[in-house]
């Protein structure tokens, strides 16, 4: 890793743009101090057309992408010089030997660092592509993570893993968006960056996808907190997050116990088991967090209730049957969480996490802190239900306490 003068780091960077036999790919994001770029995010690629090798640039704002060729020679060093003007923070640049990465500094200098390849890669210039990942397999936090091989291929057995990082980072872009959009959610700067904490962290598979995605890609400033209440687990992602050399950091702790100074803003809770989700849901409540993003899994509490309670009339043909009991359940538990959000000021949607032949588990809420009236109805709504189903849920005993 080297500093040196910005307009030196450009011309290194200049020349493996502007070779069309070794460029795989180079994506240009983030802003320069007092400065910002006409695209949120910008990536360049050599496609082979009809007409010859073009360079491909696909300049992405805050909505949808645009696209454009440049024949290689003169047209393509005018696009290239042109995107080297504009003010980004961020330069990461593959080529099949070598990986280079830029970052500007706040005093505008350039800070390199280049890293070979354990072995050649192939360049793609076809132009019908793949769908866009927003973080490509090959990225480094998938090595660190060890879901692919040397060669920045995923692993056949991470396929899977894979697919729930793209589609969560998805769900996570897009709701932050909409919440800076409709100014419910600050805008993080390098001084205040956004806080954001895992509950139930894991190995930290989202926990470091989400920084990689949010710093690196959409150039935000972050910290991520990861909760874990296994001490191997804490000692685990934060040697990951050495290894990396990201600034993350890794607590042992009970979703329910965890104390942070100062608060969360956006809190992550995938996949924590039956009531687990329920604290999660809570702390998120206590803290003010403006974005909640929770994937449940298992829906014991409410589906042991309701085999020890009459089934209310006219449900019975919902109940007679175990598979359908616990279906119902899944539903009915997920259905009182969100109102209870609703209830506390949320904006609340359910949403498809991914696709169930990749998980059973494939539910969401996405809840965003509106300021906005509660409606009466809502509570009424959710009175009348707790009352039909003679059901007592977690998550209102948790709130009800932090009330008391």
């Amino acid at each position: 890793m080297t500093s040196e003068s910005l307009q030196r780091a450009l011309g290194t960077v200049r020349g493996h743009l502007l070779d069309p036999d070794t460029l795989v790919k180079a994506v240009a994001t983030g802003r320069r101090r007092g400065s910002e770029p006409p695209w949120r995010r910008v990536e360049l690629r050599y496609v082979d057309l009809k007409s010859g090798r073009h360079l491909q640039v696909t300049s992405y704002d805050q909505t949808q992408a645009h696209t454009a060729n440049h024949a290689v020679g003169d047209a393509a060093r005018e696009e290239v010089d042109r995107l080297l003007e504009l003010p980004f923070g961020n330069w990461h640049v593959d080529t099949t030997t070598q990986s280079h990465q830029l970052r500007v500094t706040k005093k505008l200098e350039g800070v390199l660092h280049s890293q070979n390849r354990t072995a050649p890669v192939e360049a793609t210039r076809g132009h019908d592509r793949a769908k866009d990942r927003l973080l490509p397999e090959d990225d480094p936090v998938f090595r660190a993570l060890g879901l692919t091989d040397a060669q920045g291929r995923m692993k056949p057995s991470r396929q899977a893993k894979y697919r729930q990082v793209e589609e969560f980072l998805r769900l996570l872009d897009k709701t932050i968006s909409e919440a800076r959009a409709k100014g419910h959610l600050r805008k993080p700067t390098a001084e205040d960056p956004l806080r954001i904490v895992d509950l139930g962290c894991g190995n930290a598979y989202l926990t470091f996808a989400a920084q990689r995605y949010l710093t690196s890609v959409r150039g935000l400033p972050v910290v991520v907190t990861g909760v874990d209440v296994k001490e191997q687990s804490r000692e685990h992602n934060s040697e990951v997050a050495a290894a990396l050399g990201v600034d993350s950091e890794f607590v042992v702790g009970t979703i329910g116990g965890v104390e942070l100074d100062p608060a969360p803003e956006v809190v992550l809770a995938l996949h924590a088991c039956d009531t687990a989700t329920d604290e999660a849901l809570a702390q998120a409540v206590g803290w003010g967090a403006q974005v909640v993003l929770a994937a449940p899994c298992c829906h014991h509490d409410i589906a042991a209730q309701l085999r020890k309670s009459p089934t209310p009339a006219p449900y019975s043909l919902l109940t007679r049957d175990g598979i359908l009991r616990e279906r119902l359940a899944d539903t009915l538990t997920d259905g009182i969480r969100a109102a209870l959000m609703r209830g506390e000021g949320y904006r609340v949607d359910v949403v498809q996490f991914v696709e169930s032949r990749h998980t059973p588990r494939n539910t969401m809420l996405r809840a965003v802190r509106t300021g906005a009236p509660v409606e009466d109805s809502v509570r009424t709504e959710y009175d009348d239900l707790v009352a039909t189903w003679s059901v007592r849920p977690r998550l209102a005993e948790l709130l009800d306490a932090a009330r008391a």
